[in-house]
C-alpha cells in the first residue's frame, strides 16, 4: 500500500472514531425521550393564547431539549450500574465505558444550567425555573429518590415529563393557566400506561437491575388493572380542553377515537395471558401510547379554538 493510501485509510478511521464518540455523548442525552419532550414543549407554546416572536420560540425549544438531554445524561450516570444488568440497557455508552461517568456527569450538569440560564435570559425566568424543576424533579425525585423505592416511581416521578407544555405555555405567555395545567395533567396521566406497558414486557431487565417496578412488586395481574384504570382517566380528561374552549370539534372527535383505541390496547393486555412469553399485547400498547400522546397534542396544535 502507498503512503498516499495508508494516508487516507487513517484519516477514514480517525473520522470514522471520531464520529462513534460523537454518537456515544449524543446517545447519552436519551434523543429518542427528548423527541417527544421536545414536541410536547411546542405544542404547549403553539396553544398559548398569545404570539411569540420565532426566534425567541426555537430558543425556547432548544432550551427545552437542551435541558431534558443534560438530565438523561445525569440519569445515565446514576443508573450506570444497573444499566449494566440490564438487556436493554447495557449496550449504552457508560456500561460499555465507552465514555466515562466524569464527563457524562460534567455534560449533563452544563446542558442544565446553560439551558436554565439562556432561557431566563433571552425568553423569561418562569419558563426557567420550571425548566430547572423538571430537569432536577427527574434527577432528585425520580431517578435518586422514587424509582429504587417504590413502585410508584413512575407515577410520582412520571410528573417531570409532563413539564414541557406547561415550559412552552410560560414561554409564550409569562404565566401559567388552566390550560397550561390541563396539558400537564394529560401527560401525568398518561405516563404510567405509557411505562407501565414497557415493564411489563421488560419485568425481568428489571428485577434483575433491582428496581421495585410495578410488575416485579405487585404482578402482571395488578399492573394491568392500573393500566386500565389510568387509561379510562384519560378519556375524560383529554376531552376537557374543548369545554374550556382550548380546542375545537375536531380535536373532541378525533380524542374520543385515540382514547377508545388506548383502551382497546388496555383491554387487549388485560385479556392477554400469553405474556409470560412474548408479551406482544404490552409492546403493542407502549407503541400505541406514543403515537396517541404525539396525536392528542398534534390535534389540539391544528384545531385551536
Amino acid at each position: 500500500m502507498t503512503e498516499p493510501m495508508t494516508a487516507a485509510v487513517k484519516d477514514t478511521l480517525d473520522r470514522l472514531a471520531i464520529s462513534g464518540e460523537v454518537r456515544d455523548y449524543v446517545q447519552l442525552l436519551k434523543p429518542r425521550v427528548m423527541l417527544l419532550v421536545v414536541f410536547t414543549g411546542l405544542c404547549g407554546l403553539l396553544l398559548a393564547p398569545v404570539a411569540i416572536h420565532p426566534f425567541i420560540a426555537a430558543i425556547a425549544v432548544f432550551c427545552i431539549a437542551l435541558s431534558a438531554g443534560g438530565a438523561g445524561a445525569v440519569n445515565m450516570v446514576l443508573e450506570r450500574d444497573k444499566d449494566a444488568l440490564m438487556l436493554r440497557t447495557r449496550g449504552r455508552p457508560l456500561p460499555m465505558g465507552r465514555v466515562a461517568a466524569d464527563d457524562a456527569m460534567g455534560l449533563g450538569i452544563f446542558c442544565i444550567g446553560a439551558s436554565t440560564a439562556l432561557m431566563g435570559l433571552a425568553v423569561n425566568w418562569l419558563a426557567a425555573a420550571l425548566l430547572a424543576a423538571a430537569a432536577l424533579f427527574y434527577i432528585f425525585v425520580y431517578t435518586i429518590w422514587l424509582k429504587p423505592r417504590t413502585p410508584q416511581n413512575i407515577v410520582i416521578g412520571g410528573a417531570a415529563g409532563a413539564f414541557p407544555p406547561m415550559i412552552g405555555w410560560a414561554a409564550a405567555t409569562g404565566h401559567l393557566s388552566l390550560a397550561s395545567c390541563l396539558l400537564f395533567l394529560i401527560i401525568f396521566f398518561w405516563t404510567p400506561p405509557h411505562f407501565w406497558a414497557l415493564s411489563l414486557y421488560a419485568r425481568e431487565d428489571y428485577a434483575r437491575a433491582g428496581f421495585p417496578m410495578l410488575p416485579v412488586v405487585a404482578g402482571e395481574r395488578h399492573t394491568k388493572m392500573q393500566m386500565m384504570i389510568y387509561t379510562l382517566l384519560l378519556l375524560p380528561l383529554t376531552l376537557v380542553p374543548s369545554f374550556i374552549g382550548l380546542t375545537g370539534k375536531i380535536y373532541f372527535v378525533g380524542a374520543i377515537i385515540l382514547n377508545l383505541l388506548f383502551v382497546v390496547a388496555a383491554l387487549r393486555v388485560w385479556r392477554d395471558r400469553d405474556n409470560a412469553h412474548n408479551y406482544k399485547s404490552a409492546r403493542q400498547m407502549f407503541g400505541y401510547s406514543i403515537f396517541y400522546l404525539f396525536m392528542i397534542f398534534l390535534l389540539m396544535v391544528l384545531d385551536k379554538a
